[in-house]
């Protein structure tokens, strides 16, 4: 016979605790209205109702908004984190260079959300704390693309080459109605709310800007590699 905890395990499908699924289930629903609304438009009682709790409830996760955006965050920008803890530990060399893109690609287009939030929500997060943090670690994956001893242009390419990732979310959501990315969804199609990408056309958008990514990084050579 099973016992309770083991039931509560079953229920959810993960081992994971009630409270931290709580937790991601709050950052869903928070970046849902965060990226229909707007941040600052956006109030802890319209998150507590879509989720259906008490004010209460949310607060014993979550005191503030700019609490929700740090859960977020740190949530969203965990690959991040880990292509940063893995480049620093080896020389600079292109297959390290090519290799940090793919890696940074391939974990903003699990979290295409977030690259959505931050760009729909950009005057309000430019100063946050939340948004500082999620500067920092781009700053130090544009370092660990582009190496020592980088010239200016070579720190450009850097930068361009990461952020043609967030250019892709820009395009597919501001005009990208033609060609093989596909028109973004309309309401009640499948997808999302109106102006935001199919899945697949999202999926199509961002392996195009990898593509892209590594054409630009390829041009990077520091000479004291």
């Amino acid at each position: 016979m099973s016992t309770q905890s083991e039931a509560g395990q079953d229920a959810m499908g993960t081992t994971q605790s009630p409270r931290s699924d709580t937790r991601e289930r709050i950052i869903n629903v928070a970046l849902e209205l965060f990226s229909e609304q707007g941040y600052e438009q956006t109030s802890l009682r319209e998150i507590a109702d879509r989720l259906g709790v008490t004010k209460a409830a949310l607060y014993y996760h979550f005191k503030t908004k700019d609490d929700i955006v740090h859960g977020i965050v740190d949530t969203m920008s965990a690959p991040i984190d880990e292509a940063i803890a893995w480049g620093e530990q080896k020389p600079w060399s292109p297959e390290l260079r090519d290799e940090l893109v793919r890696r940074f690609g391939a974990g903003m287009s699990e979290r295409a959300p977030l690259l959505r939030f931050f760009h729909e929500n950009q005057p309000a997060m430019r100063d946050s704390p939340a948004g500082l943090e999620f500067k920092e670690r781009m700053v130090a994956m544009i370092r660990l693309v582009h190496g020592p001893g980088a010239t200016f242009e070579d720190r450009l390419r850097a930068t361009m080459s990461l952020f043609t990732i967030n250019s892709a979310m820009f395009l597919l959501k501001h005009g990208a109605t033609e060609g093989p990315a596909g028109p973004l969804a309309e309401d009640g199609e499948a997808g999302g709310a109106c102006g935001e990408a199919k899945p697949e056309a999202l999926a199509e958008s961002l392996s195009a800007a990898l593509t892209v990514a590594l054409e630009i990084a390829a041009l990077i050579e520091p000479k004291d590699a």
